[in-house]
């Protein structure tokens, strides 16, 4: 029997119909013209006449909210380029600190989020007011490097992130909801701008090996003037294309992290059996308790990334044991740390360095211990993963205040 029959037999049997579609669906397509042309008036094949045929229609109003985000994002990735070459200049000229190259980038992202976002005008001046008065701190600092400088220079961009952050909620900055929608796009953004960044090595690539074939070397001018212009506007053109909801970074971004995962807690755990075996100690080997505290830093990153990702279903998946096992050996490793830097400050005294990793690790332990409460009680089935989603969304201000501290009042007194 051909599927112009099938169809027809079966107009009461919406699940055969269901079934040949998924089974066959460009035989059905195909049939489905005939059999519609000869029952026009069943609305079983109306329905699905809509389904195979229907044509999201734009509207004038949706439209020109379109092209004004792709004219807002097109002027501020220039911007952002022309902006990241000027400063990159004065860097060369060693009038300013390098870490000004994040004021030709992290602006004009927030900038973006302002603009199309429509945020009231209290948000858009705390932005506006809070970098300017961060750009103008930084080069008032002197062009040394003590150790209070360079902990300014690190904490720096965690700190604009966070006012970054404050652009993108906007009007709804108290939102948790929101706020988890910023981590998302975080992790999306990176997805994006890094597939986009090794096409452009590719292209750098391709260039120089061109222009070395008729005798000419444009390696420095092409990095100069192509590449770090490029790079300062690619991320504002990722920032555009994730806010407008492209496909493919959200498609991708829940598989890494069901990926990454449980490899970083297999990773996490080997790593852990081979410092107890080759008897490495925190307490005495600074560079070691360093390491350990980035090892902390790159737990809590996945970890957050993959609560981000989590489903929102009552049913309990192994993510959730994976990401709470991540958790415990977190803290665990904060604990080790924060043992470890306290000793060194009452027995060596204390200094700039040893403060801030005392305060970061306070600061994540406190966060940890928080996620791993709302986990045990979401895997005993008394609250659902809003509590764990919470625990992450409504510490982020900590994080941005800490790395404020550091910046600003550090150098003030180390």
């Amino acid at each position: 029997m051909d599927v112009n029959n099938r169809i027809m037999e079966n107009l009461s049997n919406p699940q055969e119909l269901e079934r040949m579609f998924r089974t066959e669906p460009e035989a059905f397509k195909k049939s489905f013209a005939y059999a519609w042309e000869q029952n026009p008036h069943s609305e079983v094949l109306a329905v699905w006449n809509e389904r195979l045929n229907y044509k999201e229609t734009v509207s004038k109003e949706k439209a020109s909210l379109l092209h004004k985000a792709f004219i807002s994002m097109g002027i501020l990735a220039l911007l952002a380029g022309i902006s990241t070459r000027i400063l990159f200049y004065f860097t060369e000229q060693e009038s300013i600190a390098p870490i000004n190259l994040a004021f030709g980038i992290l602006p004009f992202i927030a900038a973006y989020f302002v603009y199309n976002n429509a945020a009231r005008k209290k948000v858009v001046y705390t932005v506006a007011s809070l970098l300017l008065v961060s750009g103008v701190y930084l080069n008032l600092l002197p062009l040394e490097q003590s150790d209070s400088i360079i902990l300014a220079y690190l904490h720096l961009p965690i700190f604009l992130w966070v006012l970054a952050g404050l652009a993108f909620t906007g009007n709804e900055y108290r939102s948790g909801k929101t706020r988890l929608a910023y981590l998302k796009f975080n992790g999306e953004f990176g997805i994006l701008y890094a597939s986009m960044a090794i096409c452009g090595m590719l292209l750098t690539g391709i260039t120089m090996r061109l222009f070395q074939f008729v005798g000419m070397d444009i390696t420095e001018f092409y990095f100069r003037n192509v590449v770090l212009f490029g790079a300062a506007a690619l991320a504002v053109v990722a920032a555009h294309l994730v806010s407008r909801n492209l496909k493919l970074a959200k498609n991708i971004a829940p598989y890494i992290a069901r990926i990454f995962a449980p490899l970083v807690l297999v990773t996490l755990l080997a790593y852990l059996i081979t410092v107890a075996s080759v008897g490495k100690n925190p307490f005495l080997d600074r560079d070691f308790l360093l390491s350990f505290n980035g090892v902390l830093i790159g737990v809590l990153a996945v970890t957050i990334y993959s609560i981000t990702e989590s489903g929102t279903n009552e049913r309990r998946s192994i993510s959730d044991y994976i990401n709470a096992a991540l958790i415990v050996l977190a803290v665990i490793i904060d604990g080790v740390a924060l043992s470890a830097i306290v000793f060194r400050l009452s027995s060596y005294g204390i200094t700039a360095n040893r403060l801030a990793v005392l305060g970061i690790n306070a600061v994540i332990l406190a966060n940890l211990i928080w996620i791993l409460i709302s986990y045990v009680r979401l895997l005993q089935n008394r609250s659902g993963y809003s509590s764990i989603q919470d625990a992450v969304t409504k510490y982020l201000p900590v994080y941005g205040l800490w790395a404020a501290v550091v910046t600003f009042i550090f150098p003030l007194f180390f």
